[in-house]
């Protein structure tokens, strides 16, 4: 896989996720694009980061930019492993945080439990300050409190102290002069403010924003700092970058003080290189897929742009906690080429816990006895143990064979492909479900959309999955084991900013609307690294709106050149389109209201571009590298099946199922009566057969 370059000098992304390590150099001056992968290194990620990169052949030394993205932030919170953290509230508010929105999801389970906050009451303390809605002061904040407060953070050993006063996304007057006393009276403890995170209300929302991003912080410093002093062991001189959950890229200083805006780094990254992978293909938006050896995620592109959302319940809508940024709409499930497959009292149950890179699934050989959904596809013959990651790391069939005939077939009363199989099928069920919140919950029909398949273990179960959800066409992408690590090299470094503005569009001032917009440009243009200026950057707008008498807004995107002070009545005219679209329905003569007001600053940077490959006439049935046996529950039994080699397919091939094909990092799975025909990029575009 080549690449057009540019002018500028070499650059390296690497992703690390809960199994494996992802690493993609790419130099402009030749145009090619080299790949890296190996185990996570869970004790010290970077270990498994540098191990990549020399996988490649590549000097870090000599590289321009380092992008990264990292899955630490997610993992913090999910494991609960993060800082020992208080809170710093107003008066009447310290049980905020627990309370919630008081929502009760499942109405009828007499087993339901709320959600568990990060940081436990009893480390919730109030200082007796006031501001109402406007900003203005009601209660000043007293320096005598604050020495009390300091005082209590030292005899309590605490390690992060999130501040939220209410209203101070109107004047963060007290949150700052509280930061300050506490980092002069406490160095060494890491303080966030709510108003540096997010400046929208809701205090809920912003409370458990606040506190994750206090759990997160130190951990998320100290993982910077090693990887910093990593890189500068290396003898690296240029930029280091870290990928936000905008799909943005953000200066190690700013991601080490918005740790909270790292939360999806890595997919975010693999949605942005959709966008590019479906503009390469005029596609006007995809279902963006990636399974990998943790977990599996889905986002969608839509109208040529990356669907975004306010805000994220990590942990589900159940019993998640809310965070309240602007992030990639992704949503995820704990079933990957790792999650682990069990019988109990339900039956079989595959996820949501992971054998992870250390053991491992049982074929890796490395201490993991338990049955994996790597383990069943190496049973049912769609992984080679002998050509995995390309021959470097061997495969135990025996060992694999050996967890399912214990743990599954015998206690089922199944035979080893019978069980192996029904380990699939459950992940590919579980995996249509994270689809289907990204597309049926969010007003869009799956299948209108072709499924765009990433990840290590995408390509192996996305015919599967786009069945279930009636989807006619799966994309696999060049080099799928490494979409998240070259959806890097095709981000810019982009800074979201949020403002509370509570107003009727009808009373709207257009030179208020226009003022605060111009407010947000020039924290845009401060946010940005040194060097750039503003004439570089280019700014987005939009706004957060609703009807008259709703309590939730929808995200309404400004179109390029939109200016919405002299274009008041537009505005309404561009809600009522994105009401219809999100919820399949609007009110043109109702009346509208502004909650929010959006704006994006961004700085693009040069990218890759994918060139295309050779090509033969269109039709042309390829050669198969190799056959081998492979279980398709059409046949149920093993049957001979023609496999390819990636890199020998040329444009313009055509090739129908049963077949895989296998490349480095990936293997393809074609099932019976699907049709593959290569695209000029070397895309794999595979009808999916209606049964």
């Amino acid at each position: 896989m080549t690449a057009r370059g540019n002018d500028a000098g070499m650059r390296i992304a690497a992703d690390v996720g809960g199994t494996f390590t992802d690493v993609v150099t790419f130099d402009p001056a030749t145009g090619d694009l080299k790949f890296g992968k190996t185990l996570t290194t869970p004790q010290h990620l970077i270990d498994g980061v540098v191990d990549a990169c020399h996988k490649t052949g590549a000097s870090i030394g000599e590289a321009e930019l380092f992008l990264h993205g990292t899955t630490i932030v997610i993992n913090t919170i999910l494991e609960r492993s993060g800082a020992k953290a208080a809170l710093l509230t107003t008066k009447g508010f310290r049980d905020v945080y627990e309370i919630g929105r008081i929502n009760r999801p499942e109405s009828y389970n007499l087993f339901f439990k709320k959600h568990v906050p990060l940081i436990p009451r009893s480390l919730c303390f109030e200082v007796d300050e006031r501001m109402d809605g406007t900003g203005q002061v009601v209660r000043p904040l007293r320096a005598d409190e604050l020495a009390q407060m300091a005082q209590t953070i030292r005899a309590s050993g605490i390690e992060a102290l999130a501040i939220l006063f209410l209203h101070s996304y109107a004047n963060p007057s007290h949150e700052l002069a509280a930061k300050a006393a506490i980092q002069n009276a406490c160095p060494g403890v890491f303080v966030t403010t709510s108003h540096e995170i997010s400046q929208e209300y809701r205090e809920f929302e912003r409370t458990s924003t606040i506190a994750a991003n206090a759990y997160v912080g130190p951990r998320v410093h100290s993982y910077l700092d090693e990887f910093q002093t990593r890189l500068d062991k290396e003898r690296f001189k240029g930029t280091f970058f870290i990928v936000q959950s905008n799909g943005g890229l953000s200066d190690v200083h700013t991601a080490k003080q918005e740790c909270i805006k790292l939360l999806e780094s890595g997919p975010a990254a693999g949605v942005i290189g959709a966008l590019t992978i479906c503009n390469r293909l005029s596609l006007p938006g995809a279902i963006a897929f990636d399974m990998g050896g943790t977990t599996a995620k889905a986002g969608v592109v839509q109208d040529g742009a990356v669907m975004m959302a306010g805000s994220i319940m990590v942990g589900g809508y159940v019993q998640g906690l809310p965070i309240q940024i602007p992030l990639v709409d992704i949503q995820e499930v704990g079933t990957g080429g790792g999650s682990i497959a069990r019988v109990g009292a339900g039956g079989l149950r595959v996820g949501p816990e992971s054998a992870g890179a250390l053991p491992g699934p049982a074929c890796y050989d490395l201490g993991g006895v338990e049955p994996t959904v790597t383990d069943a596809n190496l049973v049912l013959g769609r992984l080679a143990p002998d050509h995995f990651l390309g021959g470097e790391m061997k495969l135990n069939l025996a060992k694999a064979r050996q967890a399912i005939e214990e743990h599954i077939a015998k206690p089922l009363g199944l035979d080893l492909y019978e069980a192996a199989n029904g380990i699939i099928r459950i992940a590919a069920t579980t995996m249509s479900n994270v689809v289907t919140r990204v597309t049926t919950e969010r007003g869009l029909d799956a299948s209108d959309f072709p499924m765009l398949a990433y990840g290590g273990a995408g390509p192996l179960h996305a015919a599967l999955v786009a069945r279930e959800l009636m989807i006619a066409q799966i994309i696999i992408p060049p080099a799928p084991g490494h979409a998240c690590a070259f959806g890097m090299l095709t981000t810019d470094l982009k800074r979201d900013f949020v403002r509370t503005w509570f107003c009727p569009l009808d009373a709207a001032d257009p030179k208020e609307l226009e003022r605060i917009y111009a407010q947000l440009q020039s924290q845009g243009e401060a946010a940005m690294p040194r060097g750039i200026a503003s004439r570089e950057l280019l700014f987005t707008r939009g706004a957060d709106m609703r009807y008259v008498g709703q309590e939730h807004a929808v995200t309404v995107a400004f179109p390029a050149q939109f200016e919405p002070g002299r274009e008041i009545v537009t505005i309404k005219t561009l809600f009522d389109a994105a009401h219809e679209k999100r919820y399949g329905f609007n009110g043109p003569t109702e009346s509208a209201e502004i909650v929010s007001l959006h704006l994006s600053a961004i700085h693009e940077l040069p990218k890759p571009t994918v060139q295309p490959i050779a090509r033969v006439a269109t039709g042309t049935l390829p050669e198969p590298a190799s056959h081998r046996p492979v279980y398709f529950t059409e046949f149920g039994q093993m049957r001979s099946t023609a496999v390819y080699a990636r890199d020998s397919l040329r444009a313009g091939h055509r090739f129908e199922g049963p077949a895989l094909v296998e490349e480095h990092a990936s293997t393809t799975v074609v099932f019976p009566g699907d049709v593959v025909d290569v695209s000029p990029y070397g895309d794999l575009l595979i009808a999916i057969a209606r049964n």
